[in-house]
């Protein structure tokens, strides 16, 4: 699951890079979104697979603080870039004439980097919050990383979708509806997915230890959802499966 995480959003990155028609707004934002799946997924998934392998279930002081630093990190990044991506649908689709000149290249930049900036800056006030507690010598975690228990506010990004399916639902013609669902459907159904998993750890946990619902939940937005994504976004995504095409010809020749 891992390499397969791992190789299927560097292809998709590679696809992109590597496709002129590629270079819009949309796959920027999916080729970024790849890059923190990979990141997200690395940080925790070779720890746990080695813990597997040798039985050796523990980890340093600074490697459990450096890892919860990068896992809070790219976790936020992901919001972040989910919230950025929502924004993007919802401008082709309710201000598909507008597109062009709202979601330039400068805007795009902006977004991101202000995406990457404020993850760094809130993964930070974590740790150095968190450094500042003591703790005793003898020290259990009942699960397969360093996690912090934050509950993740959801309102920024829900008003794009509600405009979005209002929007969508107006559509008179079923053709129309179609292609409106093709456009955003993917990226709902990783939302649905990565939000469902995240709400039944925080929201819906019964008590502060973690039990085998909580831990089979993480496993679900940590490992399942970064190994997943590149399908999801690709399998019915025709503008992929050219570049992909061209890119297997050119490998061939």
């Amino acid at each position: 699951m891992y390499l397969t995480t791992v190789l299927g959003n560097l292809l998709i990155i590679l696809l992109i890079r590597l496709d002129s028609r590629l270079h819009t707004p949309m796959y920027f934002f999916l080729s970024q979104l790849a890059l923190s799946d990979i990141s997200l997924s690395s940080i925790i998934v070779p720890k746990m697979l080695m813990n597997m392998q040798t039985q050796q279930q523990s980890i340093h002081y600074v490697g459990c603080i450096s890892q919860m630093y990068f896992f809070i990190l790219f976790g936020c990044l992901d919001n972040f870039l989910l919230a950025v991506m929502a924004y993007d649908r919802y401008v082709a689709i309710c201000q598909p004439l507008h597109y062009t000149t709202v979601m330039r290249q400068e805007l795009c930049i902006s977004l991101i980097a202000g995406s990457w900036f404020f993850s760094c800056i809130h993964a930070l006030l974590h740790t150095l919050l968190l450094v500042q507690l003591s703790f005793c010598a003898d020290n259990t975690i009942p699960h397969f990383f360093c996690d912090i228990t934050v509950l993740l506010k959801l309102s920024s990004i829900l008003g794009s979708y509600i405009r979005i399916g209002t929007t969508v639902l107006r559509i008179p013609s079923t053709k129309g509806l179609f292609k409106a669902f093709s456009t955003c459907g993917s990226h709902l159904f990783v939302v649905s997915l990565y939000y469902g998993t995240l709400a039944g750890v925080y929201f819906f946990s019964t008590s502060w230890d973690f039990s085998d619902k909580d831990i089979i939940s993480s496993v679900m937005y940590t490992v399942v959802t970064p190994m997943l994504n590149p399908f999801i976004y690709s399998l019915r995504n025709k503008d992929i499966k050219q570049a992909l095409e061209i890119f297997v010809k050119r490998a061939n020749f």
